[in-house]
């Protein structure tokens, strides 16, 4: 190891500007995500780095606020000369680093799960877009809990856009929608409350959570204070994952139902690898999510294609990425070279006692990203009759 890092001194490093935030309201996935870079870094520099070069991350905090995450990219590509960046969770923190990669030929790897309707040829789009979360998810929850449906979440473009095509699902299902209502990102305890008693009100058959951050925890108490029943009327939200059921405790979070494509339970060889490594580095209670996911395997695909390109510039990398296949922890993902997506490997699953996610309902096989939901027909493999959890902790065959 020292004689291996010792030929990176006569070789000028290649430094990745990492834009994942450690305070704020989002910082408990952030965070999540900025430990996954630096785990693939370190994995890439101990196996000898890319074209004889040391990978050394530059770390900033943009504290959830979506102007810094601007401030702070623009400053790395001005006094740093740095033009590859990993990072950003909130649409709107991405929507902010847009403009500015695309000004200065820079690129940005997005390991973020979002609404979709975008393109930009300076973006790597890492985590999943509605055909592979939202209309999964609308389709197993329609089919299986009744279509009166109570919409809430934070008020910023991801949860308007993902309503959108949550509310197109349910009209075209003969629903309806009892309640459509969102929060400030910094909401207080108050507002949720008044949020929850009018859903209480409603009689719904389930609930659609977009909330996000902080307000995931304040969300749920909420319910639970105001006497709802969540195996009677549960929530469902394509936005939360492990690390949002340890902010919000797994006493409240038991029974969240959601659709990612990636859960820590997932049993590939790669994610039991992964997540003893990730273990090993930052503590035997750390917990994994998508959002990590993503942002380990966008740090990986990025150093993949700086070797295959031979260059460090983006023109070059770009080009590199289109094709580019892994065996991720989720399982076998591949770049697609014309919209900058990913197909990935959608998966319904629901909140256990211990804070795990029981899967429900898979995917046979890699979803192409369609960013643009060409189709708003949810796939047969979460339409169709799966195991269904029974309230003990286990998962029961059976029709849900």
């Amino acid at each position: 190891m020292v004689n291996q890092h010792s030929t990176f001194i006569h070789m000028a490093p290649i430094e990745i500007g990492v834009l994942y935030s450690s305070t704020g309201v989002t910082a408990a996935v952030e965070e999540t995500q900025r430990r996954a870079v630096l785990m693939a870094i370190e994995e890439i520099n101990d196996a000898g780095g890319v074209l004889g070069r040391e990978i050394v991350p530059v770390c900033v905090d943009p504290a959830s606020n979506p102007r810094l995450y601007g401030q702070l990219s623009e400053q790395l590509i001005i006094e740093s000369g740095i033009r590859l960046f990993l990072g950003c969770y909130m649409s709107s923190s991405r929507k902010a680093v847009i403009p500015l990669v695309e000004r200065h030929d820079a690129l940005l790897f997005y390991g973020t799960a979002y609404e979709g309707f975008e393109f930009s040829r300076n973006v790597f789009y890492g985590g999943a877009v509605p055909n592979q979360n939202i209309l999964p998810l609308a389709g197993y929850m329609l089919e299986r809990h009744g279509s009166r449906v109570a919409l809430i979440g934070s008020d910023y473009v991801c949860p308007h856009e993902a309503n959108r095509v949550m509310s197109e699902l349910i009209h075209e299902r003969g629903g309806s929608k009892a309640l459509e209502t969102y929060l400030p990102l910094d909401a207080g305890a108050r507002d949720y409350e008044a949020a929850a008693q009018a859903i209480r009100r409603s009689g719904v058959d389930f609930i659609y959570s977009t909330v996000v951050g902080e307000g995931m925890a304040r969300l749920h108490r909420a319910l639970e204070r105001a006497g709802i029943d969540r195996q009677r009327v549960p929530v469902a939200s394509h936005m939360s994952c492990e690390a949002d059921v340890q902010a919000i405790g797994t006493e409240l979070a038991e029974g969240l139902i959601t659709c990612s494509t990636y859960f820590e339970s997932v049993d590939t060889e790669a994610n039991g690898k992964a997540i003893q490594r990730y273990r090993q580095r930052f503590g035997a209670d750390a917990r994994t999510n998508a959002s990590w996911e993503a942002a380990y395997v966008q740090t990986h695909l990025l150093v993949r294609a700086i070797g295959v390109s031979g260059s460090t510039e983006p023109v070059h990398i770009s080009r590199a990425m289109a094709g580019l296949e892994m065996d991720a922890p989720q399982g076998r993902i591949c770049v697609d070279g014309n919209n900058h997506h990913t197909h990935l490997n959608p998966r319904i699953g629901r909140c256990n006692a211990n804070g795990s996610f029981d899967i429900l309902a898979e995917a046979p096989e890699p979803v192409i990203a369609d960013p643009y939901v060409m189709s708003h027909v949810p796939p047969a493999w979460a339409g169709r009759p799966y195991p269904r959890y029974n309230g003990t902790g286990k998962v029961a065959v059976g029709a849900a």
